[in-house]
Protein backbone atom coordinates (compact mmCIF):
# COMPACT_ATOMS: atom_id res chain seq x y z
CA UNK A 1 0.00 0.00 0.00
CA UNK A 2 2.66 2.58 0.87
CA UNK A 3 4.31 1.61 -2.59
CA UNK A 4 1.15 2.49 -4.19
CA UNK A 5 0.57 5.26 -2.35
CA UNK A 6 4.31 7.00 -3.02
CA UNK A 7 3.31 6.42 -6.86
CA UNK A 8 0.38 7.85 -6.63
CA UNK A 9 2.03 11.03 -4.95
CA UNK A 10 4.71 11.39 -7.84
CA UNK A 11 2.22 11.23 -10.53
CA UNK A 12 -0.12 13.45 -9.02
CA UNK A 13 3.14 16.07 -8.24
CA UNK A 14 3.82 15.56 -11.80
CA UNK A 15 0.91 16.23 -12.87
CA UNK A 16 -0.02 19.35 -10.88
CA UNK A 17 3.13 20.95 -12.51
CA UNK A 18 2.26 20.00 -16.49
CA UNK A 19 -1.19 21.67 -15.24
CA UNK A 20 0.98 24.46 -14.29
CA UNK A 21 3.06 24.56 -17.43
CA UNK A 22 -0.01 24.51 -19.52
CA UNK A 23 -1.29 27.24 -17.89
CA UNK A 24 1.50 29.49 -18.16
CA UNK A 25 1.80 28.68 -21.98
CA UNK A 26 -1.61 30.04 -22.15
CA UNK A 27 -0.82 32.76 -20.27
CA UNK A 28 1.83 34.10 -22.49
CA UNK A 29 0.07 33.82 -25.71
CA UNK A 30 -2.52 36.36 -24.56
CA UNK A 31 -2.43 38.98 -27.17
CA UNK A 32 -1.73 42.34 -25.67
CA UNK A 33 -4.59 44.44 -26.78
CA UNK A 34 -4.71 48.43 -25.71
CA UNK A 35 -7.48 49.11 -23.35
CA UNK A 36 -7.03 52.65 -22.15
CA UNK A 37 -9.03 53.62 -20.06
CA UNK A 38 -10.26 49.83 -18.92
CA UNK A 39 -12.16 48.80 -22.59
CA UNK A 40 -10.43 48.34 -26.40
CA UNK A 41 -10.52 51.41 -28.51
CA UNK A 42 -11.21 53.65 -25.30
CA UNK A 43 -14.45 52.43 -24.51
CA UNK A 44 -16.25 53.03 -28.05
CA UNK A 45 -18.31 50.76 -29.42
CA UNK A 46 -16.29 49.06 -32.43
CA UNK A 47 -19.49 48.03 -33.66
CA UNK A 48 -20.67 51.04 -34.49
CA UNK A 49 -17.10 52.11 -36.65
CA UNK A 50 -18.94 49.88 -39.08
CA UNK A 51 -21.44 52.12 -39.18
CA UNK A 52 -19.09 55.02 -39.87
CA UNK A 53 -19.75 56.30 -36.44
CA UNK A 54 -17.38 56.32 -33.45
CA UNK A 55 -19.25 56.47 -30.58
CA UNK A 56 -18.59 56.15 -26.96
CA UNK A 57 -20.11 53.07 -25.56
CA UNK A 58 -22.20 53.18 -22.31
CA UNK A 59 -21.77 51.21 -18.93
CA UNK A 60 -24.96 49.64 -19.63
CA UNK A 61 -23.57 47.53 -22.32
CA UNK A 62 -20.36 46.05 -21.61
CA UNK A 63 -19.10 42.66 -22.08
CA UNK A 64 -15.88 41.01 -22.03
CA UNK A 65 -13.87 38.56 -24.80
CA UNK A 66 -10.55 37.35 -24.92
CA UNK A 67 -9.58 38.64 -21.54
CA UNK A 68 -10.20 42.20 -22.26
CA UNK A 69 -13.50 44.45 -22.10
CA UNK A 70 -15.64 46.66 -24.62
CA UNK A 71 -18.57 48.58 -24.44
CA UNK A 72 -20.99 49.55 -26.46
CA UNK A 73 -23.63 52.18 -27.47
CA UNK A 74 -26.98 49.95 -27.60
CA UNK A 75 -28.12 46.21 -26.65
CA UNK A 76 -28.22 45.75 -30.09
CA UNK A 77 -24.98 46.67 -31.07
CA UNK A 78 -23.72 44.05 -27.64
CA UNK A 79 -25.68 41.87 -29.32
CA UNK A 80 -23.92 42.26 -32.55
CA UNK A 81 -20.64 41.94 -31.09
CA UNK A 82 -21.68 39.01 -29.05
CA UNK A 83 -22.62 36.84 -32.17
CA UNK A 84 -19.71 37.62 -34.45
CA UNK A 85 -17.04 38.95 -32.13
CA UNK A 86 -13.91 38.16 -34.23
CA UNK A 87 -15.22 40.68 -36.80
CA UNK A 88 -15.50 43.58 -34.96
CA UNK A 89 -11.96 43.50 -33.02
CA UNK A 90 -9.78 46.14 -33.78
CA UNK A 91 -6.50 44.76 -35.80
CA UNK A 92 -3.45 45.09 -34.37
CA UNK A 93 -4.63 44.98 -31.01
CA UNK A 94 -6.31 48.11 -31.47
CA UNK A 95 -3.05 50.07 -31.20
CA UNK A 96 -2.34 52.93 -33.95
CA UNK A 97 -2.13 50.53 -37.33
CA UNK A 98 0.27 53.43 -38.63
CA UNK A 99 2.76 52.83 -36.21
CA UNK A 100 2.32 49.42 -36.25
CA UNK A 101 3.39 49.28 -39.45
CA UNK A 102 6.16 51.78 -39.44
CA UNK A 103 7.94 51.92 -36.46
CA UNK A 104 6.85 48.31 -34.68
CA UNK A 105 5.62 50.14 -31.87
CA UNK A 106 2.58 49.90 -29.57
CA UNK A 107 1.02 53.28 -29.91
CA UNK A 108 -2.20 54.80 -28.15
CA UNK A 109 -4.72 56.17 -30.19
CA UNK A 110 -7.95 58.61 -30.27
CA UNK A 111 -11.03 56.53 -30.97
CA UNK A 112 -12.26 58.82 -33.17
CA UNK A 113 -9.71 58.38 -36.01
CA UNK A 114 -10.35 54.90 -37.97
CA UNK A 115 -11.03 53.43 -41.19
CA UNK A 116 -12.82 50.35 -42.36
CA UNK A 117 -11.53 48.65 -45.20
CA UNK A 118 -11.59 45.15 -46.49
CA UNK A 119 -14.25 44.42 -43.86
CA UNK A 120 -11.53 45.20 -40.99
CA UNK A 121 -11.20 47.87 -38.31
CA UNK A 122 -7.49 50.18 -38.44
CA UNK A 123 -7.49 52.52 -35.34
CA UNK A 124 -5.28 55.53 -35.42
CA UNK A 125 -2.94 58.24 -33.39
CA UNK A 126 -4.34 61.88 -33.95
CA UNK A 127 -2.57 63.99 -31.48
CA UNK A 128 -0.92 67.59 -31.57
CA UNK A 129 -0.86 67.78 -35.03
CA UNK A 130 0.06 64.45 -36.36
CA UNK A 131 -2.99 62.53 -37.80
CA UNK A 132 -1.71 59.00 -38.48
CA UNK A 133 -4.81 58.40 -40.60
CA UNK A 134 -4.08 60.64 -42.90
CA UNK A 135 -0.57 59.39 -43.56
CA UNK A 136 -1.61 55.70 -43.69
CA UNK A 137 -3.81 57.30 -46.81
CA UNK A 138 -0.89 58.96 -48.42
CA UNK A 139 1.37 55.63 -48.58
CA UNK A 140 0.38 52.82 -50.51
CA UNK A 141 -1.98 51.57 -48.19
CA UNK A 142 -1.91 47.75 -48.98
CA UNK A 143 1.91 47.91 -48.52
CA UNK A 144 1.88 49.50 -45.14
CA UNK A 145 -0.87 46.71 -43.92
CA UNK A 146 1.29 43.86 -45.50
CA UNK A 147 4.31 45.77 -42.93
CA UNK A 148 1.63 46.33 -39.79
CA UNK A 149 0.95 42.54 -39.84
CA UNK A 150 4.65 41.21 -40.41
CA UNK A 151 5.40 43.19 -37.33
CA UNK A 152 2.53 42.81 -35.54
CA UNK A 153 2.96 38.93 -35.42
CA UNK A 154 6.32 40.22 -33.39
CA UNK A 155 5.14 41.81 -31.11
CA UNK A 156 1.64 41.00 -30.53
CA UNK A 157 2.11 39.39 -27.12
CA UNK A 158 4.53 41.93 -25.63
CA UNK A 159 3.93 44.47 -23.45
CA UNK A 160 4.45 47.69 -24.67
Amino acid sequence: MKAHNGHLKFIMKYFILLIAFISNLTFAQQIDYNTKKGFVANGYDVVAYFNNEAIEGSKQFITGHDGVNYKFSSQKNLDTFKNNPDKYIPEYGGYCAYAIAIKSKKVSINPKTFEIRDGKLYLFYNSWGTNTLNLWKKEHVKGLQKKADQNWELIKFQAP
